[in-house]
């Protein structure tokens, strides 16, 4: 009886197989680490707590006034402090708690800029090393799917795992500091959760990935690039070589030629090959003439949808992404003949 013809995996099932290889060969990078900042953030911050509260019970015959009001600070009670705030306190204190919130999920994101950095740089690079090049080119996968799923994992993959830790780094926070007010006998509800926006925090991270993605696309694209091309060292051609022509163009003031200065250099082909990866970056050139910075709820808004997707308006963006994938293409390229150790 003839045996029925198996069906060719789907190249979309191909894809999630690279993307999970990807995550398990680099799961303390892509998981471990983000998570490990985020607790060693909250652990620095109950470590906090507990100095102010040792400090503030030594200091227990001190006393402030607040909005008229007579408080003793070792003795703190946050319900009569409560009392005394006006609507415009309320606010201002929201937007304080935001901003404390994007400070403590931003801290994954920090370590996300160095893990990008050394995976992209050491993606193509490694599997020619140890020569498991050679077992992954006799798979039915192309190069263009391996290449592309490490761009994927650099882009997409590890900025959403930074966002989750960010989340529950986001959320210890709140619960130490619901924990400090109940202490304190103040209610959570009025003077946390009910003033500050959370959520909207949590969605701001989350609607953030695809900038990230767009944006770190010239350095993921050169330090792919490098790490397909160099027979070793791929960090000191991926960092010399910008640095080389950089000193190069301000030797002989190249730029002016075309009526630039050597910054232009520095800022727009240096730092976006080699800083891009590291997120709020984009900073620099956002829409963000309209900002006022009055208070701390003003200085949330530079991390604001309106802010981060004004990015996609600008030709420093788009530029960059012509540049990464043409680099990613030609990483591509090498990946097909270069597979020695």
């Amino acid at each position: 009886m003839p045996r029925a013809a198996v069906a060719a995996p789907h190249a979309t099932h191909k894809f999630k197989l690279l993307l999970k290889r990807e995550f398990w060969e680099h799961k303390g990078g892509f998981f471990w680490a983000p998570l490990i900042a985020g607790g060693v953030f909250l652990l620095l911050t109950l470590m906090g707590m507990i100095t102010t509260e040792i400090v503030g019970r030594r200091a227990a015959a001190q006393h402030v006034d607040i909005n008229g009001a007579h408080v003793q600070i070792g003795g703190l009670n946050l319900s009569m402090l409560t009392q005394h705030l006006k609507p415009e306190d309320i606010r201002q204190l929201g937007g304080a708690i935001d901003m404390s919130l994007l400070m403590a999920g931003g801290i994954p994101f920090l370590v996300l800029g160095f893990v990008v950095f050394f995976y992209a740089l050491g993606s193509l690079y490694d599997d020619r090393k140890d020569r498991s090049v050679l077992f992954w080119k006799s798979m039915p996968l192309s190069d263009t799917q391996t290449v592309l799923s490490k761009v994927a994992s650099a882009t997409l993959v590890a900025p959403a795992l930074a966002a989750a830790a960010g989340l529950i780094t986001m959320v210890g926070l709140m619960l130490l500091l619901t924990l400090f007010v109940l202490l304190h006998g103040g209610n959570p509800m009025t003077l946390l959760w009910g003033p500050s926006s959370p959520l909207s925090v949590v969605a701001t991270f989350i609607a953030g990935i695809p900038v990230y993605a767009a944006w770190a696309l010239p350095t993921v694209g050169w330090l792919m690039l490098c790490s397909a091309w160099a027979r070793s060292k791929p960090f000191l051609w991926a960092v010399v070589i910008p640095v080389f022509v950089g000193v190069f163009i301000s030797w002989f003031d190249l730029l002016q030629f075309f009526n630039l200065d050597t910054a232009w250099y520095w800022k727009n082909i240096f730092l976006r090959s080699i800083g891009s990866a590291f997120p709020a970056t984009w900073l620099s050139v956002s829409d963000l003439a309209p900002m006022h910075v009055n208070g701390p709820e003003d200085i949330a808004g530079f991390s604001s949808l309106r802010t981060m997707y004004s990015l996609f308006g600008t030709a420093q963006l788009w530029v960059g992404v012509l540049a990464g994938a043409a680099m990613i293409a030609a990483a591509i390229r090498l990946r097909r003949w270069r597979d020695e150790g």
